[in-house]
Parts: structure tokens; C-alpha cells; sequence
């Protein structure tokens, strides 16, 4: 069997934004505009003032993070 020399280099996956979720999008008191990142398997909840809520398995939950966030801001 010949050894395969002719590959090919491929530019890195990157991923495409996926759709937001309501809540990531209502409007924020006092400046602070919360969101959802996700790194790997886990979502957390960041803000635009620098705040990042505890990495979860559950959007749902960073959701709350985020909420309460805004809340107690």
C-alpha cells in the first residue's frame, strides 16, 4: 500500500453562531447586557460588565445565572 503524501490542508472548524434564546436578548437595567457562551460541553452566563456565572451543563440554568444577575445589578 503507498503512503498517502498529497493531503490536503483544510482551514479549522469554526463554529457558526447558533440561535439566541429570548431571554439572552431582553433588555438590560443600568448598561449590563448578559448572554450565554458556551465552551466546550458547558454554558455559562457573561456580561458585558465583566461578570461570568459558574460554567453549567444546563443553558437553562445559565439563563438564571444571567437573570439574576440583571436583577441584583
Amino acid at each position: 500500500m503507498d503512503p498517502h503524501t498529497k493531503a490536503t490542508q483544510v482551514a479549522p472548524f469554526t463554529p457558526a453562531p447558533g440561535p439566541r434564546h429570548p431571554a439572552d436578548t431582553a433588555q438590560a437595567p443600568a448598561g449590563h447586557t448578559t448572554s450565554t457562551a458556551e465552551r466546550g460541553s458547558f454554558c455559562l452566563a457573561v456580561c458585558s460588565c465583566g461578570w461570568t456565572g459558574p460554567a453549567r451543563r444546563s443553558r437553562d440554568l445559565a439563563r438564571r445565572d444571567a437573570t439574576r444577575h440583571t436583577s441584583a445589578a
